[in-house]
């Protein structure tokens, strides 16, 4: 398989580059800047991608790479601090600039491989406060702004290119144009990268891997864990199965249509756990967030693993784990990886013959696309993001059965409307929130005292940051109606218009 190398030095966009490279039939794999160059040389791939990151290439502190990967023969295209990189490796001069540039910036491209069918002029985005000041020779200019002399340059001979802004943005024009240029024009890839034979090579690896021993997968409904189940299920069926523990959390009426959903579509073992109650007393009188995520989490950990412990033989154990769960990242000490809840630590009481990550190669929107063609309902594929604590942290306050309650009504309304408008396609995420504020209203001829509803709902590429979403008036008259009509206890609904910074998506 053809393979892209995306090489972190600290970028906030290093995911980001590597799905734009997928997006174009190409697979991209992240590694830090420490992997050795031997280990680069070893995968034979077809291009490196250096990505941005925070810092000055002539600080001696900062993320640095051996000069020679510039002459292993593979095409080279540095981004950023990348550009700023190769020019410093190859013998360039970089400064600080005397005119940071932040935002979108004309750009004046000259012909190369790099800018076919790219206008001479066009926006692009930038984010930096160093600059080339010199390029290395045999180097030439390929791009310039008003405020950056080498704002992209090339050496065609030897496949290295490097653009001083990001075309991974989409606030960059012709961005995408210019990564499809270098995959095909300069890297001679020929897009092979196809959901459909992933989920083929896949269902196969899993039959040899698993052989005739049971698997057993925590499902959370969420669509890494659902797709994975969905996987498994075709690659061995009933040796799977599936423990979803209902903690009364999820949004209305959620663990049944996930009950429905796998024990009615695929071919499995399901257990269901309820629990509601449980976590009800386990909360009771907990108003402070954090102590709220930490209580749901341990005695999530427990309720499962007491299920696990039920299972005789038990065999493997799988995981919803996607590639941003378990790539390591340039920042900081490179070999530390994310923390993520995808990744469960087993106790030490519980055994298995290993683990099995199917969906460890994938981001997000690769395992959507995937779940669409196993067969798994649009609800679940497009489930949006849900914090992994559930409506506990979308209650401000104590959490009780009647906050529940509300909260999984006004949250039921908010999602109709959405999906009969067709509005829920224009939003990254949309959800209520009950922040535990009671307010004066009047129904009929009686005062009323009784809970405020939030509506949250913001617009995101990739949730780094956030606006907050347009919605018509009609449609947020038409919610605020119906929740204040039907959801009994609630008597006054607000519209959050705070973006991403300041605020946060959630809450809490």
């Amino acid at each position: 398989m053809e393979k892209i190398l995306v090489l972190d030095f600290g970028g906030q966009y290093n995911q980001l580059i590597a799905r734009r490279v997928r997006d174009h039939r190409v697979y991209a794999e992240i590694l830090p800047y420490t992997t050795p160059l031997d280990e680069i040389r070893k995968q034979h791939y077809k291009g490196i991608i250096f990505t941005g990151g925070p810092n000055s290439v002539f600080d001696m502190s900062s993320p640095h790479y051996t000069k020679e990967i510039l002459g292993i023969g593979v095409p080279v295209l540095g981004i950023c601090y990348g550009c700023q990189l190769i020019a410093w490796m190859a013998g360039g001069e970089v400064k600080t600039a005397p005119v940071s540039e932040y935002g979108k910036i004309e750009l004046k491209a000259k012909p190369s491989p790099l800018f076919e069918n790219v206008p001479e002029s066009s926006v692009v985005w930038m984010s930096h406060t160093d600059y080339i000041a010199s390029p290395p020779e045999g180097f030439e200019i390929i791009g310039t702004t008003p405020d950056c002399p080498c704002a992209a340059m090339q050496n065609r001979a030897k496949g290295i290119y490097a653009v001083q802004f990001h075309p991974e943005v989409t606030h960059s024009e012709y961005g995408d144009k210019v990564l499809y240029n270098f995959l095909y024009n300069v890297c001679g890839c020929k897009g092979e990268w196809v959901m459909d034979s992933f989920i083929e090579d896949t269902v196969k690896r899993l039959k040899e891997q698993i052989g005739d021993k049971n698997v057993i997968l925590g499902l959370s409904g969420g669509v890494d864990s659902s797709v994975a189940a969905a996987l498994l299920s075709r690659a061995v069926g009933k040796q799977l199965t599936c423990v979803f523990v209902d903690q009364g959390l999820m949004r209305k009426d959620e663990g049944d249509f996930v009950e429905k959903t796998f024990t009615s579509m695929f071919d499995m073992n399901f257990v269901r756990v309820n629990c509601a109650e449980h976590f009800l007393n386990a909360l009771k009188g907990v108003c402070e967030p954090e102590e709220k995520r930490r209580i749901i989490g341990t005695e999530f950990f427990n309720v499962f693993w007491d299920e696990i412990r039920k299972q005789s033989d038990r065999g493997f154990f799988a995981q919803g784990t996607i590639y941003p769960d378990c790539i390591e990242s340039g920042k900081g000490d490179a070999d530390v990886i994310k923390t993520h809840h995808n990744r469960v630590k087993t106790p030490e009481d519980v055994e298995f013959l290993g683990i099995i990550e199917p969906l460890a190669e994938l981001f997000k929107d690769e395992v959507r696309r995937v779940g669409e063609r196993l067969g798994i309902p649009r609800e679940l594929v497009w489930r949006q993001p849900f914090p992994g604590p559930g409506l506990g942290v979308r209650i401000i306050g104590e959490v009780t059965a009647e906050k529940i309650e509300i909260l999984q009504n006004a949250d039921a309304i908010l999602r109709d409307e959405m999906a009969k408008n067709g509005y829920e396609r224009n939003l990254a995420q949309f959800f209520c929130v009950l922040p535990g504020v009671k307010t004066v209203g009047v129904m009929g001829d009686h005062r009323t005292y009784e809970y405020l509803v939030a509506i949250r709902a913001v617009t995101t590429d990739d949730f780094m940051t956030a606006d907050w979403a347009k919605i018509p008036y009609d449609i947020l008259a038409t919610v605020s109606n119906r929740i204040t009509n039907e959801c009994r206890g609630v008597n006054r609904v607000v519209y959050d218009i705070t973006s991403k910074p300041p605020g946060t998506v959630e809450w809490e």
